[in-house]
């Protein structure tokens, strides 16, 4: 077996080196994106420090975004790293993901169109696997209360969907919602079931007197807007 030479854990280090140090020392937004990552990895793998191993995980997929919505088959190449270290960097990107949509639910954002909600939804739901249902539920200054993920059915199964949304909505004393899914195909035109279920969340929004001001398609990269096409 060849011996690996001159090889270094962290730990071996010199102190102002070390990632953890340095975000210590310094702050978390002086680190590089592999000093981060190699911090969420904590170790390494035989031969190669986390910090090693954070590089090739970055020269591989590239971004962030590309991490998070790797499958796991994705991982293979990287000897040594197992289910549990994959869990831990996929959460930690997931964390980011909903800080960021927290800090958009404090600041009670305005809503005037529908490129408004793309820009806050679209980075959070293009890469997503399965079907999700979100509202955002407005007061009567358009201005978001809250967002939401509807926890049952698709718009396959439209009636639970649509009971949910507006006992939700009212809960919460919205002057208006907006619903916005995703299509995991990357393709953001609506289905035939798609229109349907439009159709009808504006039927029980007219008789509840709660008014539903768009239904909005999340695909890759791009989303349409069943407002903007002139469809509700």
């Amino acid at each position: 077996m060849k011996k690996i030479k001159n090889y270094l854990s962290i730990k071996q280090w010199p102190q102002d080196d070390r990632p953890r140090e340095k975000l210590f020392r310094n702050g978390e937004h002086t680190l590089a994106n592999s000093e981060l990552l190699a911090i969420i990895l904590r170790t390494g793998v035989k031969g190669r420090s986390a910090l090693d191993l954070a590089r090739s995980i970055l020269q591989k997929f590239k971004t962030f975004r590309d991490i998070g919505r790797a499958d796991l088959c994705d991982w293979k190449g990287f000897k040594g790293l197992g289910r549990a270290k994959i869990a831990q960097i996929k959460a930690s990107i997931e964390i980011g993901r909903r800080l960021k949509e927290e800090k958009i639910k404090e600041k009670r954002i305005k809503i005037k169109s529908s490129q408004d909600v793309a820009e806050i939804l679209l980075p959070r739901m293009q890469d997503l696997k399965k079907e999700v249902f979100k509202i955002l539920l407005l007061n009567s200054q358009n201005r978001i209360i809250d967002i939401i993920e509807v926890e049952e059915g698709t718009v396959h199964q439209a009636k639970p969907i649509i009971r949910e949304i507006f006992q939700k909505a009212l809960q919460q004393f919205a002057a208006f919602i907006i619903c916005i899914h995703n299509h995991p195909s990357g393709n953001p035109k609506p289905s035939p079931e798609d229109i349907e279920f439009t159709q009808e969340l504006a039927r029980v929004g007219e008789t509840l007197l709660l008014q539903c001001l768009d239904h909005i398609i999340i695909g890759n990269g791009r989303y349409f807007s069943f407002s903007d096409e002139g469809l509700l």
